[in-house]
């Protein structure tokens, strides 16, 4: 059968729902994104920024979706295809603001422009079967917690026993769509100056505290007063910690360690003049920590290697400080990556958790006596945290644990958080994502 060639917003839904099927089978939502950008360059941005809009409301609310399918279903679809644009349509009813009778009439399109004509009948049926009676399929007749919450089961039955007080804030925190947090770069223009750059292009922002500043409505990097002169960077509030908590101060040795994109290795520098080595495993990440600090004037000595193979890449000169923001489940992070929620498997914990203790006992061999070391995730289980910590310091004699330096941020991040067995645990919450710290100096 020849197909039709989908436009618009009919391109839209079709290529939403496809990667919407990619993640559930696996991939990475933002791979997944922008090997559809490269494919489809004849889209303009607002198709572009629709794409993204809907993939990620889809995953964010996909347990209450598929739960309403199926309820909506009276016997399984059979094609992946059709299955997966439905899900995109329902988000698009509940989550958009578009007209709901042009979201069916381009579901059915799309359908038939994706060569299968014959489920037309099927997409109409089941999208007006909805809005019929959308109160039937609010998220709290569903007694399934998958469907209430939106995370698989295994997820929230380890933050009800992890957050016995507060799990249920934390999952419902990756409903939000986050805000957008702002770091000036002092080096080149004041938070004042700043604040006063954005009022004159008519955008509303508040200074938090340090270089921190929220937009109150989010805004294309390109649309930033400044950003290609290197005056801001994005980088969410709980992230902009590690560089303060660190204590770096101009001469030092730093190693950057897990570096790309180079959102904390820009930081560090900002603050001080440092001798800095920013290590990345993977070369094509690394390429962006270089043109992080190319846009905002910063230097530092980029090194693609292992950090839990220091043998093959360190000069046996000790480091005055590491920050090792780990490879982690990302589980603080599922508001901006909510694929994270759908393609982590319980077991993936433990072999983090093996990588992490590895990496941390190499690293310490880099350090020199008196050094600090930040031991940093962007994970809420305790497995790859505080967990991790507390079995190193328990077999490592000259490490101890230092208490995070006085900030007046951070009383004010861990909001209602119950206290780690070591270090400090900030969890996702309206304001910031989910991470944990540990700092960690090195005794003679």
């Amino acid at each position: 059968m020849k197909t039709v060639a989908p436009t618009g917003m009919v391109a839209v839904q079709t290529i939403a729902a496809a990667i919407v099927g990619n993640v559930l089978a696996g991939a990475n939502l933002d791979r997944a994104l922008d090997k559809s950008h490269a494919a489809t360059r004849e889209l303009s941005p607002g198709e572009r920024a629709a794409i993204h809009s809907i993939t990620f409301d889809t995953l964010r609310h996909y347990g209450l979706l598929s739960a309403q399918l199926d309820t909506l279903l009276v016997q399984p679809v059979s094609d992946p295809p059709v299955r997966h644009l439905l899900l995109v349509a329902l988000s698009q009813l509940q989550f958009s603001k578009a007209a709901q009778y042009a979201i069916v009439d381009h579901a059915v399109t799309a359908i038939e422009s994706s060569g299968l004509a014959r489920a037309k009948p099927l997409v109409n049926a089941v999208l007006r079967n909805f809005l019929r009676s959308p109160e039937k399929f609010k998220r709290e007749r569903f007694k399934s917690e998958v469907a209430r919450y939106d995370f698989p089961r295994w997820w929230i039955q380890r933050m009800k026993q992890e957050y016995p007080s507060h799990w249920l804030s934390i999952l419902e925190s990756a409903r939000d769509r986050p805000p957008m947090w702002l770091r000036v770069n002092q080096r080149r223009i004041s938070v004042e100056q700043y604040l006063k750059l954005l009022a004159s292009a008519g955008h509303s922002a508040k200074h938090h505290s340090g270089q921190a500043v929220r937009l109150e409505k989010p805004l294309p990097v390109h649309e930033l007063p400044g950003f290609n002169d290197g005056f801001v960077s994005v980088q969410d509030l709980g992230a902009q910690q590690a560089a303060a908590m660190l204590g770096v101060a101009t001469g030092m040795r730093v190693l950057d360690a897990c570096a790309a994109p180079g959102g904390k290795t820009s930081h560090l520098l900002e603050l001080a003049d440092l001798d800095l080595l920013a290590l990345d495993i993977d070369s094509a990440r690394l390429s962006r920590v270089v043109l992080n600090l190319d846009r905002l004037g910063l230097k530092a000595k980029l090194e693609v290697g292992d950090a839990g193979k220091c043998g093959e890449w360190w000069d046996q000169r000790p480091f005055d400080r590491i920050l090792l923001d780990l490879p982690c489940s990302g589980s603080g992070a599922v508001r901006r990556h909510p694929d994270i929620k759908w393609i982590r498997r319980e077991t993936d914990l433990a072999k983090f958790a093996i990588q992490q203790s590895h990496m941390l006992a190499t690293l310490w061999n880099c350090l020199g006596n008196g050094g600090r070391l930040l031991y940093a995730t962007c994970s809420v289980f305790g497995v790859e945290n505080s967990s991790i910590v507390e079995q190193f310091l328990h077999k490592t004699p000259n490490a101890r644990q230092l208490a995070l330096p006085q900030n007046p941020l951070v009383p004010a991040l861990i909001g209602a958080a119950e206290p780690a067995p070591a270090g400090c645990q900030l969890l996702p919450n309206h304001a910031h994502d989910g991470f944990y710290y540990a700092l960690l100096e090195k005794t003679e």
